[in-house]
């Protein structure tokens, strides 16, 4: 644990920075205009503002949730309304995610500490899948990031959500109990903090994490729309296999916050339907982010075998999915 003298400097060191590149950026303020008054500039800053625009009032939305679930809301709530039987808690869990929502990042340690409190590793699980795709502030978000599709909408509800059934039931056959570090077992012990710095300190991280995402998201789309010609796109959309292995590989190395990502798909106008729904659906369940935060809360072993399972039925179910809403590639 670092300790506040060296919490301090880092913050101090950052500051620093901050001054002194406000100070470079004012002095070359002149240069500066004219090396981006570029046409290929102007048009990839519309494009990252929009993408940020449009997707901070969700993030913030979101994690103003998140923090008054960790806050307020106990795992011991659906702990008590989860059936004893592990196949039954899986659909259970996996449909509290619509009532009780939270991040990626916040969906972790709830996982964890319903793991703690007594419930089925399997249903603990498909919350923590459920949670941060299908909650209702990312299913707004993704309803005003494709005004003209609405299916879309029903499509991520669907593929997430037998992502995370899927998952939660394969579990409950091929889990082991060794997997998941002991230590996961013990409930945390009760620090006294009171709810509201929970709360705070909750938000202020989840922002300070999210937005960063979705400034390399905004990045990305930004870059992808300027830099990657238009027939590479066009011909990536004439191979649907392609443009689906791909926007699932996008979506693990990006790692967006979901209630942002609709904006950066959506902003990928010329690839069909299927290909950005897979994007969707597999964002929320596996990450770069996501992966190391499991292997911290619940150990290497798990991470190394809950990864590549969830990645492979997140894809699955995306793509059946898509093929029946859509009717085809979209």
């Amino acid at each position: 644990m670092s300790s506040p003298r060296s919490t301090t400097t880092r913050g101090s060191v950052s500051l620093v920075v901050l001054c002194a590149t406000l100070l470079v950026a004012t002095a070359l303020q002149g240069p500066l205009v004219r090396l981006l008054d570029v046409g290929v500039v102007r048009t990839a800053a519309t494009v990252f503002v929009a993408v940020c625009v449009q997707a901070l009032p969700f993030l913030v939305l979101g994690t103003l949730l998140s923090g008054a679930l960790a806050a307020w809301v106990s795992p011991a709530v659906l702990r008590r309304v989860l059936p004893r039987r592990p196949a039954l808690a899986v659909p259970v869990a996996g449909a509290a995610g619509l009532v009780l929502p939270g991040c990626e990042c916040a969906s972790v340690p709830v996982a964890r500490r319903l793991v703690a409190q007594g419930v089925p590793e399997a249903a603990a699980l498909a919350f923590l899948l459920a949670a941060p795709a299908i909650n209702p502030v990312v299913l707004v978000a993704t309803a005003v990031a494709f005004p003209d599709h609405p299916e879309m909408v029903g499509a991520r509800l669907l593929g997430s959500a037998a992502t995370a059934v899927g998952v939660g039931w394969l579990w409950t056959r091929v889990g082991r109990a060794e997997w998941i570090a002991a230590r996961v077992r013990r409930p945390p012990p009760d620090d006294g903090t009171p709810r509201w710095a929970v709360f705070a300190e909750t938000v202020r991280r989840d922002v300070v994490d999210a937005g960063g995402f979705l400034v390399v998201g905004g990045l990305a789309a930004a870059v992808m729309t300027v830099v990657v010609p238009a027939s590479w796109l066009d011909g990536l959309a004439g191979h649907l296999v392609l443009a689906c292995a791909v926007m699932a590989l996008l979506a693990v190395l990006l790692a967006l916050c979901s209630e942002a990502d609709a904006f950066v798909a959506a902003s990928l106008s010329t690839l069909p339907l299927l290909p950005r729904l897979v994007f969707l659906v597999v964002g929320p369940a596996v990450d770069v982010k996501l992966v190391a935060l499991q292997a911290g809360a619940f150990g290497k072993a798990f991470a190394a075998r809950f990864a590549p399972l969830t990645f492979v039925v997140a894809v699955t179910s995306a793509v059946v999915v898509g093929l029946v809403v859509f009717g085809g590639a979209g």
